[in-house]
């Protein structure tokens, strides 16, 4: 299997970036993306140029380190399915493949496909978090949680914060990705002391950092880990709910 790499090379966020062709050969459809990326820089090292930077930590789907923009998409062209994961039997033989990074104004070019996403730090920071008492662990059955709560909060919770959410949408909004961390803890018995606290944090730092939802839903059709739009209204009534009841805590 053949195939033209099209990557983005930008040396710092300071300076101009642009598209460089790479061919290619003998891999197979097997091979993941980041597998593809490696192969290249190897070759690239072997002929003493310069690598290609792109983040990656687990390769398995769960991190949301690797995310880069495939063919204008982040991520690439399976659906719920990150960077690292996406592989190269979703494009025909001989192709060209286009890789960016992220693109949003809250995502600063560091190097080549990666950026800095701590933005994303600093909303959980403000409210992305349960204080508890530590000790001995409470019963499983002390504090009652229904089916539907518990699997609902699972659900949100399986946003890995790669931020494909901000690249997708044309206002570069982190809703998406603040309602889930939100509405997770929201849902759930154990995280309610702060809950009033956490809305007001939480919205907060997003309208800070990124730009405003007009809920156009490209944000949920490129999630990896299919977080729904419903999150987003869960944030604004987690954040009604606050106002009206002007409490921090």
């Amino acid at each position: 299997m053949k195939l033209t790499l099209k990557v983005w090379r930008q040396e710092s966020g300071a300076e101009e970036g642009h598209f460089e062709e790479y061919p290619l050969e003998d891999v197979g459809p097997e091979f993941s993306l980041l597998e593809a990326l490696d192969k290249l820089n190897d070759d690239l090292v072997t002929r003493g140029e310069e690598p290609i930077a792109f983040d990656s930590d687990c390769r398995e789907g769960i991190c949301g380190a690797c995310g880069v923009t495939v063919d204008g998409r982040p991520h690439g062209p399976q659906e719920k399915t990150p960077s690292c994961r996406q592989h190269l039997r979703s494009f025909e033989d001989g192709a060209t493949v286009q890789l960016e990074p992220f693109r949003s104004g809250a995502f600063p070019v560091v190097k080549d496909l990666a950026v800095d996403r701590s933005a994303l730090d600093r909303v959980i920071e403000a409210g992305g978090f349960v204080s508890t008492s530590v000790g001995t662990a409470p019963d499983a059955d002390a504090i009652p949680v229904s089916h539907e709560s518990a699997e609902w909060a699972l659900d949100l919770a399986a946003c890995i914060g790669c931020g494909a959410c901000v690249a997708a949408c044309p206002n570069g909004s982190a809703q998406l990705f603040a309602g889930s961390k939100t509405m997770h803890l929201a849902t759930l018995p154990s995280s309610q002391k702060e809950r009033s606290r956490r809305a007001k944090g939480i919205t907060r730092a997003a309208e800070e950092e990124f730009g405003p939802c007009s809920v156009y839903g490209e944000c949920a059709e490129v999630c990896p880990a299919g977080i729904p739009l419903t999150a987003i209204a869960g944030l604004n009534r987690e954040k009604l709910r606050q106002v009206l009841r002007n409490k921090d805590d």
